[in-house]
């Protein structure tokens, strides 16, 4: 009897840290790495220095908390904006600068985007999310999830920047288990640089054709025809 691929709650863990990574590491920011062992908690918080929280629901419902210490914010967000092009003169100071929380926020929703996306594509399941907002905060504050969890699961990983400055992600979500019933293809990544260069090449060549049917109708009205 074949058996069957069971995808758990510390499986979905592993797609959000890879998600946290490949978004980091294209936003500038490469080398940043999760620890091996991940922390069972009993809550999720926004700890300092500067924390941000998405909620989710839909094929399951869950939280993440993702908590920055002040030098790894301001580490990720230099190098985001300086690959970017932006002089260093022109950078924020503080953490607590709203440019630094707007960045980070971006980022998180970029990263919570692409774990959406990477649901949809391995569980075949959807989920949606709320608008993440990063907060420069100097207390503990304790998060929970509007929705009330069957048998809530918490856990806490470890990230390191090259820098050795960290940052912690948190998730909360019910436990469940998604268990593979038959073999299925997963849906090629779409590529934004590559649609974006598609969609110019397509102009282009449009703009090259009006172009030459424009010569053509020129000679032809020269030739009185």
């Amino acid at each position: 009897m074949r058996k069957n691929k069971v995808i758990n709650t510390d499986d979905v863990l592993l797609t959000l840290c890879t998600a946290v990574t490949q978004v980091f590491a294209a936003a500038g920011n490469a080398q940043i790495a999760y620890s091996p062992m991940v922390q069972k908690i009993q809550k999720t918080c926004l700890r300092p220095d500067l924390g941000c929280f998405v909620l989710f629901d839909g094929g399951f419902s869950g939280l993440v908390v993702i908590n920055f210490t002040a030098e790894s914010a301001m580490e990720i967000y230099r190098k985001y904006m300086m690959s970017m092009g932006m002089p260093e003169t022109e950078l924020a100071q503080f953490h607590t600068s709203d440019e630094v929380g707007n960045v980070m926020g971006e980022l998180m929703n970029q990263i919570v985007g692409d774990f959406t996306n990477r649901v949809r594509q391995e569980l075949q399941t959807s989920i949606n999310q709320s608008q993440p907002k990063m907060m420069a905060i100097n207390k503990q504050v304790q998060i929970l999830i509007n929705t009330q969890l069957d048998q809530p699961q918490a856990r806490r990983v470890t990230f390191n920047t090259p820098l050795h400055n960290i940052f912690y992600l948190e998730l909360a979500m019910d436990k469940t288990e998604f268990i593979q019933l038959h073999e299925f293809e997963t849906a090629e990544e779409e590529n934004v640089d590559d649609i974006l260069a598609n969609a110019n090449s397509q102009s282009a060549a449009a703009a090259d054709s009006a172009a030459a049917q424009d010569v053509d109708d020129d000679f032809l009205a020269n030739l009185g025809l």
